[in-house]
């Protein structure tokens, strides 16, 4: 009977992993997400993005006082040309709000506001969607699922394990001027199943300078992506790999393992 026992339950751990994977997960596949809506996304990194022939998420936000200002944010006309070029456009709420500080209702609105001024510019539909400053509750995933979203990034410093790590907990690195070296060893870290995916804020950051990333440096992560042959992706590419509503249902969400900012 215990051996019995023991069959099925690998039996069960195996089939219910090979459910959520479509195929394998590769060593050094990244995820570079985008978050804020930067003017420099748009002139410094989207062209050298393709120049690499890399994907990446951009999560779109209309970040107060100052997201009129073209010389810090992009325009919606911008951000439209990031989805033609092939990108993906996710969603950070309307004005960067965080769930913690607001109503769900409020919170269900911020989301909203950010679908209506995408659709409004005849963008793709929104699937992937990320918490601002990595601020979030069991309420928010909730409001996700509510709302039809695949996925959702937070925060963590860690690989992203799709057979463990809930889709609506995707952890991820915050690459910045300093930190060079450690954005180097989490690259180092996509293998043996698991997926490492960074935030990346201005390349330059005009306004918030503890999140800027200098464009040399980030011309320099990307060329050691591709001098060691990793595969760059955005969120919704995550899709080629894995079955999103099995990895839901049979994934129960730990929040304890994604740290705040």
């Amino acid at each position: 009977m215990k051996r019995y026992i023991i069959v099925l339950l690998i039996s069960f751990s195996f089939f219910g992993y090979s459910q959520i994977l479509k195929q394998d997960i590769p060593d050094k596949l990244v995820v570079l997400t985008f978050d804020d809506g930067c003017a420099s996304q748009y002139t410094v990194v989207a062209p050298l993005l393709k120049l690499h022939n890399f994907n990446a998420t951009f999560f779109m936000c209309e970040f107060p006082p100052n997201y009129k200002d073209s010389t810090k944010y992009m325009t919606w006309g911008q951000v439209k040309a990031l989805s033609e070029m092939g990108f993906e456009v996710g969603n950070h709420t309307l004005s960067h709000a965080k769930i913690n500080k607001i109503t769900n209702q409020q919170y269900i609105e911020q989301v909203k506001a950010i679908e209506y001024k995408c659709d409004s510019m005849a963008i793709e539909k929104l699937e992937s969607f990320a918490y601002p400053a990595y601020d979030l509750n069991a309420s928010a995933l909730e409001i996700l699922q509510q709302l039809g979203y695949k996925y959702a990034r937070a925060g963590g410093n860690r690989p992203y394990n799709p057979l463990e790590d809930h889709p609506f907990l995707i952890p991820s690195w915050a690459m910045k001027a300093d930190n060079k070296d450690e954005i180097i060893d989490a690259f180092n870290q996509a293998k043996n199943g698991s997926i490492v995916v960074i935030t990346i804020h201005g390349v330059p950051d005009i306004e918030h300078p503890w999140v800027n990333t200098p464009p040399e440096l980030f011309k320099e992560h990307l060329q050691y992506l591709t001098d060691h042959n990793f595969k760059v992706i955005s969120i919704k590419d995550l899709d080629d790999y894995i079955n999103v509503n099995k990895a839901k249902q049979s994934i129960v969400p730990d929040l304890t393992k994604v740290l705040k900012k």
